[in-house]
Order: structure tokens, then sequence, then C-alpha cells
């Protein structure tokens, strides 16, 4: 069977027609969805129907399954699968994670040095409204790029803390223990990398974690930091994904920004998130360095 796909509003995102993830692909049908996938960075399926493990299979077709830093977001069934959500289990205690975080663009584990790109999420309980997720594609902001815009980016090193992406969080997703802590000190990456198979350039860079640039000072990098941020999330380069239950998204950190709006929070929310380190001779996938 071969793989239908389709472009979404007009946008750089696409849903792939009539594959039902809880069956065995054929590996031609995997390999055809990996190359709409390092081209366009977001994939939707509808109508999926999908147990954990399935989910996980799934997700291990493309790449290496990571745990995330919090194990307190983990499921109880597999510490592969993330729980994102709002609701509380009998003793009151949240049973995953929706940080406040999330309603500013970022991208995930940039805060790392060897970052799992990877993303998917499977919705299973949605608000009745709100709650729409935005990505942000940076290989065509940054082929869109003045002149002198691209010139103050080329060759530059962003400097991304995780403690300043816990800033923006609410109170209780900000109390991680020390360990965690210990784990994640300030790295640093290239604000422009290449793929390795199409020789394309995507900038890299997350405005709710890059606190700095090399060689800069603060005012001034701070300065670049929101004109990039402001260009590069113009509504030409922004895909908008109004949620259904039974949705799989799949999208690449390695050169794509994201948020979500806000939502009233006695709405339910709850999906089921993998992460996946990405082979890096068949998509951007950025490495850095701790910060000096």
């Amino acid at each position: 069977m071969s793989i239908t796909s389709r472009e979404l509003d007009g946008s750089f995102a696409r849903e792939i027609l009539a594959v039902q993830l809880w069956q065995a692909l054929e590996s031609a049908q995997i390999e055809a969805i990996r190359a709409i996938w390092a081209e366009c960075g977001v994939i939707v399926f509808r109508r999926q129907a999908l147990s954990e493990d399935e989910l996980a299979r799934f997700s291990a077709q493309f790449g290496k399954p990571e745990r995330i830093a919090r194990s307190d977001w983990a499921s109880p069934n597999r510490p592969d699968i993330t729980v994102i959500s709002n609701l509380r289990d009998d003793a009151g205690k949240s049973i995953g994670g929706l940080g406040q975080g999330e309603l500013a663009w970022h991208t995930d584990q940039c805060y790392v040095a060897e970052p799992a790109t990877g993303a998917m999420l499977y919705a299973l309980e949605l608000p009745r409204e709100g709650g729409v997720t935005s990505w942000a594609n940076l290989n065509r902001a940054y082929e869109a790029l003045p002149e002198s815009l691209r010139r103050a980016v080329d060759g530059r090193i962003g400097i991304f803390s995780y403690a300043k992406r816990l800033a923006g969080y609410n109170a209780a997703d900000r109390a991680i223990s020390d360990d965690i802590k210990r784990k994640t000190p300030d790295v640093t990456h290239p604000l422009v990398h290449t793929h390795p198979v199409s020789g394309r350039k995507a900038l890299y860079f997350d405005p709710s974690t890059t606190c700095g640039i090399q060689d800069m000072s603060p005012e001034d990098g701070t300065a670049l930091l929101a004109e990039l941020t402001s260009f590069c999330t113009q509504e030409r380069f922004v895909y908008r994904h109004h949620w259904q239950v039974g949705d799989v998204l799949m999208w690449d950190n390695g050169f794509l920004l994201h948020r979500r709006d806000d939502f009233d929070p006695a709405q339910r929310r709850l999906l089921k998130r993998t992460t996946i380190a990405l082979p890096r001779d068949r998509h951007f996938v950025p490495s850095g360095a701790l910060a000096a």
C-alpha cells in the first residue's frame, strides 16, 4: 500500500491519509513517511485508536525512544511515554505535565547538548475550545531572512538555559529535583545548522530557553533573539493545528518552534507523547556542548 498525503491549510504541514497506526506498516511505508517528515516537519494522522504499546512501537520505527528528564510525567506503564494532562488521580496528584511554558514559542530538549528532536503526540481528551498548537518552520524562515539578519546569525553560538525555561512554568512544574538540575546545565548550540541530505539550512533557537549569544553583549543578544522570534513566527511560516480526539501528530524539533494557546483549565485535556532520537544522517539534529 502506498502512502498518500495532502497539505494542511496551505501550510508546510501534511496529513497522511488512510493509515491505521495500530497495524504493522511495511518498511517501504515507513520510509515514505520518514521522507515526508524530513521535508515538512509536521505530519498528522487522524482517527487513530492506540494503546501505549502501539504508540511506542510506531515511534520506535523512526529512531531511538528516549525518556525525558521529568520522570514524574512518565506513564506508570511505560516510562518512554510521557503524559501531557491537567488531570489528577484520586489522591489529587497530577498524572502528568502541562507546563505553562507551552504557551510560549519553544523547541523541546534544546537545553541539552545532544537533544532528541523527534516527538509525537496522541490526543485522547480535549477541551471544548482553545488549546490550539502552532508550529513555526525555521528552515523556511532562514531561507527568507533579510541579508542583514542572515549575516547577523550565521556562525553565531546561542546559550540555552533550562533555568530560563522553567521560569516560564507554573509553580508545580518549576519544582524539579536537584538531580534534574544537575543534569541540565547551560549548553551552547549554533544558531544555524545544515540538513545532512539536502544541504538546506535552518535556524535553531528557542525564545523561552536561549538566554544569550556568545561574543555579544546581553543587550545585543537579547535584541537579536527578539528580532529572530518576530520574523520566524510570522503567519507565512506557521501551521496551527486544531486538535481532534484520535489525532497523532509527529514533529521535528530540529527545525521547528511550537506553542500552545490557552484553554479553560476546568476542561479535561489528556495526550500521550513519545520522544525520539532521530538519526543524524537523515534529519536536522543539533550538536552542542556544555556552556563555558
